[in-house]
């Protein structure tokens, strides 16, 4: 490939990287890089198209030589974009797996967006959108509501610019920009779900049905549209988050079950609890027969309590 032509195919894959990092309102922004090819584009974006990130932060998951060079990599990237590095370090990984990683990452990358006041940005596509859509369906094809169907299409305090944006776009944009990033040799790994789904499953239906991807981001879009009207309804309700989360039990008095069922994971995570068809469940059956005083717990040490007059929510019971 020739030089012009290299930089004129990099011009119009720029075009596409600008305007999705663009549409963000001005912010202060913290962005998660990994050092995968993904989020190093990312940075180069932020750094190409936009003035307003506070940091890149990185995070070594302890899981090995591959992930310790990826962390540095980021450090030297962003110091050579002028983006500052927060970096951080999980010891004695072990035999952690995949949520583990996730749950530390997050940890850190909640705690620097705190520190610095600035809105965690990701590098998610919408290849990993479509990734996403279909775990959550396979895991629990009988009960993926609204809210998982959604997944990233739904509210969210983390921005996602690229995820209108595909993969080999990305990829493109890599190799005509020279953008350096670390391949992650767990990406070809047949051990982790995400892979599977990745390298095997979706391109199987894809082959048998055309378009399988094009349909899935479309019932997420669809979906993602029924959640934004829940959210809103749930800003309608007069919730307190002290915290606790304290819901008046007369905005739930008048619903019947399917209201309610619809109604409870998005009260339940504005206190940063995760409810499953199974939780929910039991939860319309406690908002309904309840009296004051009794408790239901919940997943992950969470507890809903009703009061007189009220519901109160509690992201874990207290010691």
């Amino acid at each position: 490939m020739s030089r012009a032509s290299k930089d004129g195919t990099f011009e119009q894959l720029a075009q596409t990287i600008a305007a999705a990092v663009r549409a963000l309102p001005p912010a202060r922004y913290l962005l998660a890089v990994s050092g995968g090819r993904d989020s190093m584009v990312l940075l180069d974006a932020f750094a190409r198209f936009r003035t307003d990130a506070i940091a890149a932060a990185t995070f070594d998951h302890g899981t090995g030589p591959a992930a310790t060079k990826a962390a540095r990599l980021v450090e030297r990237e962003g110091t050579a974009r002028s983006i500052p590095v927060v970096s951080g370090h999980r010891a004695n990984a072990g035999d952690s797996g995949e949520s583990e990683w996730r749950a530390a990452r997050w940890e850190f990358l909640n705690g620097w967006s705190k520190e610095l006041s600035a809105r965690v940005v990701t590098a998610h596509t919408r290849d990993d959108q479509i990734e996403t859509v279909m775990m959550r369906i396979m895991r629990d094809p009988r009960n993926t509501s609204a809210r998982g169907l959604a997944a990233m299409y739904g509210r969210s305090p983390v921005a996602r610019p690229m995820l209108e944006v595909g993969r080999a776009e990305i990829v493109a944009y890599a190799a005509s920009g020279e953008v350096r990033f670390i391949e992650d040799p767990s990406n070809t790994s047949r051990a982790h779900f995400r892979n599977r789904v990745r390298l095997d499953l979706l391109p199987a239906f894809e082959r048998a049905c055309s378009g399988f991807g094009a349909e899935l981001l479309a019932l997420s879009r669809r979906a993602g549209v029924l959640r934004e009207s829940v959210e809103l309804l749930v800003d309608s309700l007069g919730l307190q988050n002290l915290p606790p989360l304290i819901v008046p039990r007369a905005a739930l008095s008048a619903l019947g079950p399917a209201e309610l069922a619809i109604l409870w994971p998005a009260i339940a995570a504005r206190a940063g609890v995760a409810l499953d068809w199974r939780g929910t469940e039991r939860l319309v059956a406690f908002t309904a027969s309840a009296e004051p005083g009794r408790r239901i717990p919940l997943s992950g040490g969470a507890e809903v309590e009703r009061t007189t007059t009220t519901f109160v929510v509690r992201a874990s019971t207290p010691e």
